[in-house]
């Protein structure tokens, strides 16, 4: 029996592989591939109104080689294709346009892609060309071996050594991994032996300073932590490890996490790659920049109030905060627990959804992360559906569009997001929140409970690591060893005495009341998300006040939202689009953004970091 093995392929383009025929159809030829191990089935032997596309897939198990199994595509762009196999009643539902088939013990992961859209780097047999390459298509270079693990943190770590301090000297990067290369060597031994441990597998990634890591400095980018090295790992930290992702780095951020454009004392600052004069945003700005200038493959952030979708919007990425619960807050720096939580920004979505799967869920160690259980669907890999946007009701959130003249310029961006939607076939719709601008604010600009919050979390956090250098908020102070644009954040939080108060309980309560009015509104104008912008404020000049954010909606109601890229200002300055969901309506966000960023591929890559020659 003669085999063929397809490891990384496009289901649209597969007229370009053996056996492609063209079916014929009202709008024009489509392409077409079919068949099994045992036998070719003749494209015509499938109704060609259902068919645009189909791929041989052969595992490489000696026991399954008997199994018949095709992928069909559909060419009315429903949401799915069907994974026929031989003996099986029905057929299972995969995304149309992502189809991980994970084979037994030993087996390589084999993957159907989408060819890559405008802007994206393919790879060519014999070669990896690292430039906005996906996690499924570095998976396929390293099932196929035309790359291992070990070449892959080479080259990342050659682009860092290239472009963080030295040409545009980015600054995003705190601490490179000196074991990074004998972690993936050990990765590749683990897929030598078939043994993968899921689709991270020697996967390179960058972690936020704020995440403890056993190996690496963490300081969350503060001189008073300087060099200390944590016991333990972060929850979310083991997750990745457990799913075979090789920590190359830990990336810069706002110091303490208290800010949003990435300034700290143990750094100074972190540049925008799309505009060295300008903010990455923040506190997650360094890995926001990092992910941008193709450091890693994914990297980790922690949102407080906007820190991973704020750098994602500043650096033409995807982000996501979750329902509060969601994902772990064990092991990183606090800021707030009332509203703190970590999770990934990725190039696209299909990478974010990718690293969801491997970190979220219930953590023992976190109490609030059990609200998770029974509410995290199989894969959220499954909602990477093309007509994600089909039918659904977007409710423009025209109050956080503009309060100023100096938001006119991303609210037009962002009002044209939403006219892209509508040519996917969402429905949008103006939506208002009455009383939501009393509902936002407070006494702190609708940071009180932060500012509340973060010495006695920090103290507990830092009670629990005896080994740590300093032991209290008081003790950093008395330092010195922190910036002085972070001080009157640090005094003010100091200053707070107890959290027993009437006015901390009040708003508990408000955040309450801000979520169940955000609810009403979504359910008297029937509609499945609301859309904004991330920050109504491009990145601005570094040393200038960061203006318009947005972040209080998602994260002083703990409310789901992900930010995508929406496009750019006419400087060429990246601007996101912010989804906001129901309690655990993450994998229903994931559709919207997928469906949104594979119709306009907003996302380029920085021109101050190209790929390197590599003669």
């Amino acid at each position: 029996m003669e085999e063929e093995q397809y490891v990384a392929t496009s289901c649209l383009g597969a007229d370009s592989h053996p056996g492609a025929t063209a079916a014929a159809g009202d709008e024009g030829p489509h392409p077409a591939i079919a068949g099994n191990l045992e036998r070719r089935v003749p494209a015509a032997a499938i109704d060609n109104d259902d068919l645009v596309g189909g791929l041989l897939l052969t595992y490489r198990v000696k026991q399954w080689r008997k199994q018949t199994l095709f992928v069909q595509g559909r060419d009315d762009y429903r949401d799915h294709v069907s994974l026929r196999e031989s003996g099986m009643s029905t057929a299972r539902q995969w995304p149309r346009t992502l189809l991980f088939g994970s084979a037994l013990a030993g087996a390589s992961t084999l993957f159907a892609l989408n060819d890559p859209p405008q802007g994206r780097a393919a790879m060519p047999t014999g070669q990896v060309e690292l430039l906005e390459a996906m996690v499924p298509q570095l998976q396929a270079a390293l099932t196929d071996g035309t790359v291992t693990s070990h070449d892959l943190v080479s080259m990342y770590l050659a682009r860092i050594d290239a472009y963080d301090q030295k040409g545009p000297a980015l600054n995003a990067i705190s601490v490179t991994n000196r074991n990074a290369l004998g972690e993936a060597d050990t990765r590749d031994a683990e897929r030598r032996a078939g043994a993968p441990r899921g689709l991270l597998h020697g996967i390179p990634v960058i972690v936020k300073d704020n995440y403890d890591t056993v190996d690496l400095q963490t300081a969350a980018g503060s001189r008073s932590l300087a060099g200390w090295v944590p016991p333990d790992d972060a929850f979310l930290v083991k997750k990745l490890r457990q799913a075979g992702a090789v920590i190359i780095a830990k990336s810069n951020m706002h110091e303490f996490a208290y800010g949003i454009t990435t300034l700290g004392s143990l750094f100074g600052q972190t540049r925008n790659p799309y505009a060295l004069d300008r903010n990455p945003g923040g506190s997650s700005g360094g890995t926001g920049a990092a992910i941008a200038a193709n450091f890693a493959a994914v990297g980790m952030g922690s949102d407080t109030c906007g820190s991973i979708r704020i750098p994602a919007s500043h650096n033409s990425l995807v982000g996501i905060r979750g329902t509060q619960g969601l994902a772990s807050r064990s092991g990183i720096i606090p800021l707030s627990s009332t509203q703190d939580i970590g999770g990934p920004i990725a190039r696209t979505v299909t990478d974010l959804a990718i690293v969801l799967d491997a970190t979220v869920g219930y953590d023992p160690g976190d109490a609030q992360t059990a609200a998770s259980v029974g509410n995290i669907p199989k894969s959220y890999t499954d909602y990477l559906q093309l007509t994600g946007l089909r039918g659904a009701r977007i409710g423009l959130l025209t109050a956080l569009l503009a309060t100023e003249p100096a938001d006119a310029e991303v609210a037009a961006v962002v009002r044209g997001a939403v006219g892209e939607m509508k040519e996917q076939g969402a429905e949008p719709v103006d939506v208002a929140i009455p009383g939501l601008s009393d509902l936002l604010t407070d006494r702190a600009n609708g940071f009180l409970m932060i500012r509340q919050d973060f010495k006695f979390d920090l103290n507990a956090y830092l009670a629990a690591r005896p080994s740590a250098p300093v032991r209290t908020l008081e003790e950093v102070l008395a330092s010195g060893k922190f910036h002085p644009a972070v001080e009157t954040n640090l005094r003010n939080s100091q200053a707070v005495e107890s959290r027993d108060t009437e006015e901390y309980l009040a708003h508990i309560v408000k955040r309450n009341i801000l979520r169940e009015a955000i609810l009403k509104a979504m359910a008297d104008n029937r509609v499945e998300a609301l859309a904004y912008p991330t920050i109504r404020r491009k990145a601005n000049v570094i040393g200038e006040m960061q203006m318009g954010t947005n972040c209080q909606l998602s994260a002083n109601s703990g409310l789901p939202a992900i930010t995508v890229p929406g496009g750019f200002t006419a400087d060429g300055l990246p601007v996101g689009v912010e989804l906001l969901g129901r309690a655990w309506s993450e994998s229903q966000l994931i559709k919207f953004a997928y469906a949104y960023e594979q119709a306009t591929h907003h996302r380029r890559p920085p021109a101050s970091t190209p790929a390197l020659d590599r003669r």
